[in-house]
């Protein structure tokens, strides 16, 4: 006899804490609320069963959640509650999405890509055009210095006036990347993407 398909489970955060140890991130994300309006989130704190999200609109507690997560993917559950500047939600999962999670959240901290100040896996150099442009959060496209960069990331020189917030994206060249720092005369970018080292000039510089 064919069984009924199990339906993925809310645990309360209380109880996923005492199931799943939760771990600092910095991944950026979209997430749409039951009205189905999206907007920008980031998440900073993350388990298999829940997660801390920055948020613009909380929500209202029990109220239905979809995100999506760079490097995660789709991630579906409900608001737990609300708090200043955001919510923490529930994930709704089997035990084999828990599972795959888990393993995830592994595989990104031992390759560091979560909450890093300025990513150094990779040995970085002085471009031999140094200057780029650079498509801020708001869509201005303007000029900017390179200082260095690497396959992971790069380190900018740019107006104080022109530079973006801590976690914004932005594109320079034709690469895409996260905004992880500020520096005396810039800001420092992590790729979303790793480059190739015979062509991450060319994609950043545009020679």
């Amino acid at each position: 006899m064919a069984m009924a398909p199990t339906r993925p489970k809310f645990l309360p955060l209380a109880d996923e804490r005492r199931r799943h140890q939760r771990v600092k991130v910095n991944l950026l994300g979209r997430y749409m609320l039951a009205d189905r309006r999206e907007f920008p989130c980031q998440v900073v704190d993350m388990s298999p069963g829940g997660m801390a999200v920055i948020a613009p609109v909380p929500g209202t507690p029990g109220e239905r959640v979809i995100a999506y997560v760079d490097h995660l993917g789709r991630l579906e559950g409900k608001i737990a509650r609300v708090f200043d500047t955001g919510f923490a939600m529930s994930i709704a999962a089997t035990s084999r999405k828990r599972d795959k999670l888990a393993a995830q959240l592994t595989w990104l901290a031992n390759r560091q890509i979560l909450n890093l100040p300025e990513d150094r896996r990779h040995g970085r150099f002085s471009p031999r055009n140094p200057l780029a442009r650079l498509v801020l959060p708001n869509g201005n496209n303007v000029g900017c210095r390179i200082i260095d960069l690497s396959q992971s990331g790069a380190a900018v020189a740019i107006a104080p006036d022109l530079r973006p917030a801590v976690g914004s994206m932005v594109t320079i060249g034709k690469t895409q990347g996260r905004v992880v720092r500020h520096i005396e005369d810039g800001f420092a970018i992590e790729f979303t993407r790793l480059q190739h080292i015979d062509f991450v000039e060319e994609n950043v510089t545009g020679e």
